[in-house]
């Protein structure tokens, strides 16, 4: 009898990570995400890493404190002051920003990916936290017995209503919401669910493999984020686009006709079945 068992790809380990919502792993799905970049990685030792600093954490006695805001207060003098999480403005679009071992060897990151790993933490110290899918930065929220705090997670930083109004004007602007009839502030306050958070990390590397025209990594990408959000067929689209820019024009014309099939007639329908001719010439 043969019992040999077939390591899975990082693929498939990321697919079983965010099959379910319920009991959702954020920090381990976060680690897998970083596999698109190291392959190799380990993402356990992720997880080892984020449990030595939580050790380190607990040795304060105001981690264990009955007061939710005092716990706060620990976790954020820990994780800023004491071990220098913080933003990485000279490179903000460095791919290691979004790859959680680099982050926690480098201790810089962007918004998304530290707030990953400090909503790992507020969790072990109950503190009612969540990420907030914030329009163009990434926050966090807490509830203690004075109110919600809305956290930067680049530095711990708190933000008033007035500060957040303001930096949603840029956004409000650009889509010609500034009037009366404005979203209130409170619905982009939302908390982000763990597939959201893990939407907005496959986003952010996305953008930057795009950037960098770097192709089977955007590809990866967007296997991922298929197998994430498996309804939003703008990203089997964007696959397509992909596999047309690396040369695998079968498989372009496969995710372009399928994104045809299931949107019916979408803005850019014109465009992609330009684009379809152009493939099939070749």
């Amino acid at each position: 009898m043969d019992f040999r068992f077939s390591i899975p790809t990082p693929l498939e380990h990321f697919e079983s990570l965010v099959s379910s919502d319920d009991g959702f792993p954020l920090l381990e799905a976060a680690a897998a995400v970083a596999c698109i970049e190291y392959p190799q990685l380990d993402t356990q030792q992720v997880l080892h890493e984020v449990d030595k600093l939580l050790g380190q954490l607990m040795e304060s006695r105001d981690a264990s404190s009955r007061s939710a805001l005092t716990r706060l207060k620990a976790l954020n003098h820990r994780f800023y002051a004491d071990w220098g999480f913080q933003g990485n403005p000279n490179d903000f679009y460095a791919l290691d920003n979004s790859c959680l071992n680099a982050v926690l060897h480098r201790r810089r990151g962007i918004p998304v990916s530290l707030a990953v790993i400090w909503l790992e933490l507020a969790t072990a110290l109950q503190l009612p936290a969540h990420g907030i899918c914030f329009p163009g930065h990434f926050l966090l929220k807490v509830s203690v017995a004075e109110g919600q705090i809305v956290l930067d997670p680049l530095s711990g930083q708190s933000f008033s209503s007035n500060m957040l109004a303001e930096m949603l004007e840029p956004m409000q602007k650009a889509f010609h919401r500034v009037d009366e009839d404005d979203v209130p502030l409170g619905l982009y306050l939302q908390a982000a669910t763990p597939r959201d958070i893990i939407a907005r990390m496959l986003s952010n590397l996305k953008e930057v493999y795009r950037s960098d025209k770097n192709w089977a990594k955007l590809i990866e990408v967007q296997n991922r984020l298929l197998v994430l959000l498996p309804s939003e067929w703008t990203e089997l689209r964007d696959r397509g686009l992909a596999y047309a820019e690396l040369g695998v024009h079968d498989r372009a014309r496969e995710d372009l006709q399928t994104y045809l099939n299931q949107t019916g007639n979408p803005e850019d329908a014109a465009y992609i079945r330009a684009a379809l001719l152009d493939l099939q010439r070749m």
